[in-house]
C-alpha cells in the first residue's frame, strides 16, 4: 500500500523494495504522516517452516519498544496519585532485591539513571544471539517470576550520577506497578495504554503458542532456528509485547495528542535527561531522543527481534520498521530515515 503525499515520498517504494531486497529483510514498512499511511509494506515469512508470509498486520514482538509502554503505565499510576517519581524502589521491594539501593526512586528507574546492576548487561554482549537466561525461560511468565534473575547483581555507581541502560530496571519497574497498584502488570498495560491509545492487537503474548497472525523470532536470515530458548516465555516491562506496524503508529498519535498520558507528561517524557554514549542519542523518561533533532524513538534489539520507530512530532511523520530476525531492521531503518531526511 502506497498513498499519500507524492511529492514527500516520490520513489520511496522503489528504493525500500530495493534496499529491503539486498537486505534480505523480513517484517514490515511502516510511514505515515500526519496519520496519513504514506507507505506500508511487509516482507518475508512469518513462519518459514509451514511458508507463511508476513503481512502488514502481521503482531510482532518488538523487544525494548516495550519500555516506552512500561513508562506510560508508570507515568499514568503517577498521574493517579498510585506512584510519584520520588517513591523509592525499597519502599515496594520489602526484603526483596537487598542489592537495590535505598536512594534508587521511580525516576531514576525510568531515566536509567539507577545505577542497579543489570541481568543483560548490552555492553557486554556483542552478540545478542549468545546470550542465554540463568532460570528456565518457562519460569519467566510474570515480573515477581524475574526475582531470580533480577538479584545478585552489584551496583554501578550510585543512584542519579550517571546513565546506563538498563534491561532490569524496567522490569523492576512492571514489579514495583503490580504492587502499587495490585494489578498483574499485563492489565495495566491493557487498561492504561493500549485501551485508551485503541490498540487492538498489542498483548503479552507466549511464545510457545503464538497465534496465528503472530510472527516467529528467528536467529539468522536462512535457516528454521528461532527465539524460543533465548527469551522469556512471555515478556516483561522491559521487552517481549507483540504489536503491529499499525498500532505502533496509533501509539506515537495517541500519546502526542495527551490520550494516555496528560500534554504536560508528554512533555516530560519526551524531555532530555542524559546523553549516551557517543552523543549521538539522548534519553528522557522511557524513550529515546535523537541528539541533533526532534525525532522521539522507540528501539528494540534481541534473539530473533529487531525494531525502530521514530516519531517527529514537528512534521507529524512517523516511520517504524520491524523484523522477526535478530539484526534484520537496522540496515532498513538506517536507509530509511537517511531517504526521509532529505
Amino acid at each position: 500500500m502506497c498513498r499519500g503525499n507524492v511529492t514527500l515520498m516520490d520513489g520511496l517504494a522503489d528504493t525500500i523494495d530495493e534496499h529491503a531486497a539486498d537486505a534480505r529483510f523480513s517484517g514490515v514498512v511502516h510511514v505515515d504522516r500526519g496519520g496519513d499511511v504514506i507507505f506500508a509494506k511487509a516482507y518475508g515469512l512469518a513462519d518459514r517452516a509451514h511458508v507463511v508470509p508476513n503481512d502488514v498486520d502481521t503482531q510482532f514482538a518488538i523487544a525494548s519498544g516495550t519500555k516506552g509502554l512500561t513508562a506510560l503505565v508508570v507515568v499514568r499510576l503517577v498521574e493517579e496519585g498510585v506512584l510519584s517519581l520520588t517513591t523509592s524502589a525499597r519502599s515496594l521491594l520489602g526484603s526483596d532485591l537487598p542489592l537495590v539501593d535505598d536512594d534508587v526512586t521511580i525516576e531514576h528507574l525510568l531515566s536509567h539513571r539507577s545505577g542497579i546492576g543489570d541481568y543483560l548487561d548490552e555492553d557486554e554482549h556483542d552478540d545478542i544471539n549468545d546470550y542465554v537466561m540463568p532460570i528456565p525461560v518457562h519460569r519467566l511468565t510474570t515480573p515477581d517470576s524475574y526475582l531470580g534473575v533480577l538479584d545478585g547483581h552489584p551496583a554501578k555507581f550510585a543512584a542519579g550520577t550517571d546513565f546506563s541502560y538498563c534491561n532490569g530496571g524496567f522490569v523492576l519497574l512492571a514489579l514495583l506497578a503490580e504492587r502499587a497498584a495490585r494489578t498483574p502488570f499485563d492489565d495495566l498495560v491493557r487498561t492504561h495504554v493500549c485501551e485508551p491509545a485503541g490498540l487492538r492487537d498489542t498483548a503479552f503474548l507466549r511464545s510457545d503458542e503464538l497465534p496465528p497472525r503472530a510472527a516467529s523470532g528467528y536467529l539468522a536470515v536462512d535457516g528454521l532456528r528461532t527465539n524460543v530458548l533465548h527469551l522469556p516465555v512471555r515478556g516483561s516491562g522491559d521487552g517481549g509485547i507483540y504489536s503491529t506496524a499499525a498500532d505502533i503508529h496509533a501509539l506515537w498519535r495517541s500519546f502526542f495528542a495527551g490520550k494516555i498520558v496528560s500534554p504536560t507528561w508528554v512533555e516530560e517524557m519526551v524531555r532530555s535527561r542524559s546523553t549516551s554514549t557517543g552523543d549521538s542519542r539522548r534519553y528522557g523518561l522511557g524513550f529515546w531522543l535523537e541528539a541533533r533533532s526532534e525525532n522521539v524513538m522507540l528501539i528494540g534489539s534481541d534473539a530473533g527481534v529487531s525494531f525502530h520507530s521514530s516519531h517527529d512530532p514537528h512534521r507529524a511523520l512517523t516511520r517504524t520498521v520491524i523484523s522477526n530476525v535478530s539484526s534484520g531492521a537496522w540496515s532498513v531503518a538506517r536507509h530509511l530515515d537517511h531517504v526521509l531526511s532529505n
